[in-house]
Parts: C-alpha cells; sequence; structure tokens
C-alpha cells in the first residue's frame, strides 16, 4: 500500500479523490492502492531545554548557554494532534512507499520529514512537488513524482534555521531575562525579530529627533501654470526675500520648450512580499492576512502557491498561459466579467514573452504567483480583492508598454530660472488593468510622498491615475509675458514611520532603502526572514506589546525602545548580520554552504553573547511593563 500524507484534511481530500482513495476512514481516505492521510501543520517540535536535562527546566544564568549535543523532535502536546499521529504511524509502519505531499516548501518539507522520522517510517519515499492544486497540477505531479533525496537540502536548510532559531531564541530570551528583566517581565530575543523590531525602533528614534527647519521656495504664476525655481529651496528668508524683489515686476521670457517620449513597462508578477506591500497599501491588510487569504485562494485551485519569493515564470509555463487567460476572460463576480475588455485586444494572437516575466534562471522551486485559469466562485470580498490584484498583474504583463510624453519648460526673470514639467499619457497600454477604484490613484499628497521616499511609487514615471498630470497648456519659446512671484516658507519634514508595506519592503532588503525593483531583487537573498515567516514575525511584535498600530502606523512601545537599547550585542539587532545569516541558509538549501558549518558558527555566537552579557559590568534594566502588568499594579494600588 502506498501511503500519501498531506499537510491538511482538505488538500488530502482534493489528491484522495484524483488517485481514487475514495472510502473514508478515521483520520486517512483509501482506495485503489493509497492510502491518504494529513498532518495539521506541525504535529512535531524541537523538544525544548528541560527535555535534554532536567537541569535546563528552571531558568538560571549558570545553565546557559543551552546547546544540546544531539538535537531531537518530539509530538506537540495536543490530544487532537496524538491521535492523528497514532494513525499516521500505524499507517507508515506497514507502507511499501511513503508520497511526501506537503506543501512544496522548505516549512512543508520539515513538517513531513519530521512526521516520519517520528513515525519510524522505513520504507522508500517519493516526492510530489507542485505549483498549485488544480486537479491537472495534482495528476500531473503524480505522474512525476521526484525523489525524496532531490529534496534533502531543502530539509537541511529548514532544519538549520530552525535549530538557528531555538539555540538563538532559547538561549538570548534567558539570558535578557534573567540579567536585565528584573524577574517581572520576559525579554523576548529572536534572530529575525529582534532586528525588526530594531529598524521601526531607529526609525522612530529619527522622527522623534527630527528638528525641522525652515526653507523657503521661490515660485512664480505665469499663464495660470506655476514655475519653480529651479536654484532650489533658500535657507535663509533673506535671500529668499533678495530674489523675490529681483524678479517683481519685470517679464518672465519662456527660454525653452522639450517635449520627451517615453515608456514605462508593467509591473513584474507579484511575489510574497510584494503582494502583501500592495495589499496593505491599497486595502490595509495586515501582512499576515493577506497570506491566510492568498493560501486560501490556493487551496481551492484558484492562484498558484503562494510562499515565493520570485517574480519570474519558468519557460515551460508559457505554453500554458493561454488557458490560464480564457479562464480570466470567462471569469464573473456578480455577473459581470472583469477582465474581458482587458483580454480581448490580445486575444486570438500568441501571447508576448519577454525574460522580465519569463525566466527559469530566476526560478528556484516555485514561479511568481499566477492565477490558474479555474473560474473562482464564491469569493469572499477580501479573496476577491486579492485575486483581482493578481488578475490583474498576470494580464499586465502581456499588454505593452505604457506610453508618455514629458513636457519640460524652462523660464527666466532677470537671471533666475525657473521650471514646470507636465507629463500626458499617450498610449495607457498596461495601465488599463488598474481599476478606476484604485485607492492609489486618488491617495493624498502626503500619502503619494511617503510612498515616494520609500521607494513604491516612481516618481519619474507618469501618474497612475492616467490622463495629463499638471496639465500644461502650449508654449513657446520666447514668449513673454507678466507673471506673480510667490515665496512660501515650508518646513523639513522627517523621515515617514513605517507601515506593514514599507517594513515588509526593508526586511526584503535587511533595512536598506532600494528603489530600483531589479537592485531590489537582487538583494532579497540577504533580506531577514523568508517571505512566508515576515508576517508572523511582525504579529509575533504586536503580541509581545513591542510594537502597536496608530492607523497604518507601526509604533514602538516604551517597552520595545527600551529593549533595543538596552542590547547592545550587534549580532542580536543587526539587519546586516541577520541578512548574512539569511543568505547562509539559502546557500545551504541551493549545497553551496555547509549546513554543520552554520550550526556550529550559531553556537559559537550565543557562547559569545552569554559571555558578553554575563561580563556587563553596568546597571542596564528594563523599567518599562507591558500593558498588562502596569493594569495589575494599578489594580494592586
Amino acid at each position: 500500500m502506498i501511503v500519501c500524507i498531506a499537510e491538511k484534511p482538505s488538500v488530502a481530500r482534493d489528491i484522495a479523490r484524483i488517485i481514487g482513495a475514495t472510502s473514508s476512514h478515521d483520520g486517512y481516505m483509501e482506495g485503489n492502492g493509497f492510502q491518504v492521510t494529513w498532518t495539521f501543520g506541525h504535529l512535531c517540535t524541537l523538544k525544548e531545554p528541560h527535555d535534554y536535562t532536567p537541569m535546563w527546566r528552571s531558568w538560571s544564568l549558570t545553565s546557559l548557554p543551552m546547546i544540546p549535543e544531539r538535537f531531537g523532535i518530539k509530538l506537540i502536546d495536543d490530544q487532537g494532534i496524538k491521535k492523528q499521529f497514532g494513525i499516521i504511524e500505524g499507517l507508515m509502519q506497514k507502507a511499501e512507499r511513503i508520497v511526501n505531499c506537503g506543501d512544496a516548501g522548505q516549512e512543508g518539507e520539515l513538517i513531513q520529514r519530521w512526521v516520519m522520522q517520528k513515525a519510524g517510517a522505513k520504507c522508500p519515499v517519493s516526492r510530489l512537488w507542485i505549483s498549485s492544486m488544480t486537479d491537472e497540477a495534482i495528476r500531473e505531479g503524480f505522474q512525476n513524482l521526484k525523489d525524496q533525496a532531490d529534496y534533502q537540502p531543502l530539509y537541511l536548510a529548514g532544519l538549520s534555521r530552525a535549530i538557528g532559531d531555538w539555540l538563538l531564541g532559547m538561549n538570548a530570551t534567558r539570558l535578557y531575562t534573567l540579567r536585565y528583566g528584573q524577574n517581572r517581565q520576559v525579554l523576548s530575543i529572536g534572530r529575525v525579530q529582534t532586528p525588526t523590531l530594531a529598524l521601526i525602533v531607529n526609525r522612530q528614534k529619527e522622527i522623534d529627533n527630527f528638528k525641522p527647519e525652515p526653507y523657503w521656495v521661490l515660485a512664480t504664476v505665469y499663464r495660470d501654470t506655476t514655475f519653480t525655481a529651479t536654484k532650489g529651496k533658500f535657507t535663509s528668508k533673506e535671500e529668499g526675500e533678495e530674489a523675490f524683489k529681483t524678479i517683481e515686476g519685470k517679464p518672465f521670457v519662456v527660454t525653452k520648450v522639450e517635449k520627451k517620449e517615453g515608456k514605462e513597462q508593467p509591473p513584474q508578477l507579484y511575489d510574497l512580499t510584494s503582494l502583501q506591500v500592495d495589499c496593505n497599501r491599497k486595502f490595509g491588510f495586515s501582512a499576515e492576512m493577506t497570506l491566510n487569504l492568498i493560501q486560501a485562494l490556493y487551496e481551492k485551485k484558484y492562484t498558484t502557491y503562494p510562499r515565493v519569493d520570485t517574480q519570474y515564470l519558468s519557460d515551460d509555463i508559457y505554453p500554458k498561459c493561454p488557458q490560464t487567460m480564457n479562464g480570466l476572460y470567462q471569469t464573473k463576480f456578480g455577473g459581470v466579467a472583469p477582465y474581458a475588455e482587458l483580454i480581448k485586444p490580445i486575444g486570438g494572437k500568441p501571447l508576448k514573452k519577454t525574460k522580465r516575466v519569463f525566466d527559469s534562471s530566476k526560478v528556484t522551486d516555485h514561479h511568481a504567483i499566477i492565477p490558474t485559469g479555474v473560474i473562482p466562485q464564491g469569493l469572499s470580498d477580501a479573496e476577491r480583492k486579492v485575486f483581482d490584484l493578481v488578475a490583474r498583474r498576470f494580464i499586465g504583463v502581456f499588454l505593452p508598454d505604457c506610453k508618455f510624453s514629458t513636457t519640460t519648460v524652462l523660464g527666466e526673470v532677470d537671471g533666475i530660472e525657473f521650471k514646470v514639467t507636465g507629463k500626458e499619457i499617450l498610449d495607457p497600454g498596461w495601465r488599463v488593468v488598474i481599476p478606476t477604484s484604485d485607492p492609489s490613484r486618488s491617495g493624498g499628497e502626503a500619502e503619494m510622498a511617503e510612498d515616494q521616499r520609500e521607494g513604491t511609487l516612481d516618481s519619474n514615471a507618469p501618474s497612475r491615475s492616467g490622463g495629463e498630470e499638471g496639465g500644461l497648456p502650449t508654449f513657446v519659446k520666447g514668449e513673454s509675458g507678466e507673471h506673480k512671484p510667490t515665496l512660501t516658507e515650508k518646513m523639513t519634514t522627517p523621515p515617514p514611520y513605517y507601515t506593514e508595506a514599507t517594513l515588509l519592503r526593508a526586511m526584503e532588503t535587511a533595512g536598506k532603502f532600494v528603489e530600483d525593483e531589479t537592485l531590489r531583487a537582487a538583494m532579497k537573498e540577504n533580506g531577514i526572514g523568508r517571505p512566508s515567516s515576515r508576517a508572523s514575525i511582525i504579529e509575533t511584535l504586536f503580541k509581545r506589546h513591542y510594537i502597536r498600530r496608530e492607523r497604518k502606523r507601526l509604533v514602538a512601545t516604551p517597552t520595545g525602545i527600551e529593549l533595543i537599547d538596552l542590547i547592545r550585542e550587534d549580532l542580536l539587532k543587526s539587519c546586516e548580520l541577520t541578512g548574512i545569516w539569511e543568505k547562509k541558509l539559502r546557500d545551504i538549501e541551493h549545497q553551496k554552504y555547509d549546513a554543520q558549518q552554520f550550526i556550529n558558527e550559531l553556537k559559537q555566537q550565543v557562547t559569545d553573547i552569554v559571555r558578553d552579557v554575563m561580563s556587563d559590568p553596568t546597571s542596564r534594566r528594563i523599567t518599562v511593563m507591558p500593558p498588562e502588568e502596569e493594569k495589575k499594579k494599578k489594580g494592586k494600588k
């Protein structure tokens, strides 16, 4: 009997239906020579400190660092899990072969391998590796089962990550709690969690310490058009007033009119992070909510595997794209076909194929998130919003570039130069996929400015709203006339608070501000956290009361700020160092780095951190308490 093990009951049911295991039993399905069972995500976890030795049960500085000779796993202490594991163990003990049908990623590999190890499975193991849950993909996957050994590097990367997180988290959390927590609160330290908190705290300090400075902008209105002095900002009022007096009452002369045409390529397909960024900016969805929604769409067969960090498709996907496009053409929501008119111009002819979309060298285990072509039914409002983004982005990459013209007009008054720029869309091209209700079309100036500072808008491209930007009248070189000058006092502004969208981008690039899409993609290998784990890291910071939300802003709490101030060990809070660890984990996955070496390095680093903190002569202490503690204290008074 061949035993197939999936990660969820719903996935197992789909697989069982396709392969003919139609008879239901307690905890599994059977038929056609197969038994199909399932986990509920993680059934096993790494052992806790006290599982290795009773000495590690109580928190004590003398027991640090805790470094087991050999790491082990155990079942999670839950009656439902124990019951299901008993069923899995019984099936696996009698199996001729096992098919690992776990999620096709690092975490999915780890979940199923641990269960097989705990169950003592001895038979050969095959791997089902698919990028979507459609019937066709499942059938194709079973016809092309892989050898489990092919995914050994993926497992080693996942195992190294889990052990690394245990080593650093368990030791540093106990160390800081005992040394600086004053026995009244746990100070949670994590390999990714703490550098992420440091990003938020450091940004907040920049804002808190920012001292606004005045500056003056000289402009003038000529033919109902505002021209701004090219000299830039005046740092003193006197200098601005002097320039103002120079031009007052003198004619404005147009010295140059230049019109240039340009093109804007479609945005690349979504990876998980870029989808989370857009959902946060457009709909206010948290990173975790977006992950849950796109995971649900994947399990319902409407979109492909979501936990990805590539924005490319492999070349073998190209022949399947017309079928996907046909599914979108037929899709209707509330009796309306939202994509039909968008697809019509490219229907009936070969879809364009570019390296910006199709590049097998940029795809490892999975490709970018795209629709499967299965027509969606019964979506919630939130699911529909996410699906709509994925669908429009997919259609957009096959549409022509957006063509626009930029008109630059220069003018002069008594030797002082002025400039105005206007942009006009000549052919919207791919921009037709942007829905008219898109919030980014009508966002306020402050939000647009923040987006540009954070690199989520391209300041050189035309407004995403289409049409004209600026609506310039026609100017002719040499024309002249009256104008009305203005001198406006303004204040410098601090950097913006992080939102979940901009924090995800910062995590992706290890805290470095990167506007260029290609360069940002190249830096992903050194990002902190995996795309699939970043949402849970942010949620952990909320649960620990280290950060809070103020509308879309992420604000560090006094406890979060004090914790980062307390930590002087760069290894614990540096995005750059954490990014280097992340690169090593990716290299383990690609067989370019040794897993044992990674773990040995972390053991040494943890030992060094313990030594440094234990020898700290200062009286560093955490004084701020989380909200629950404050409430309890007030209640006792």
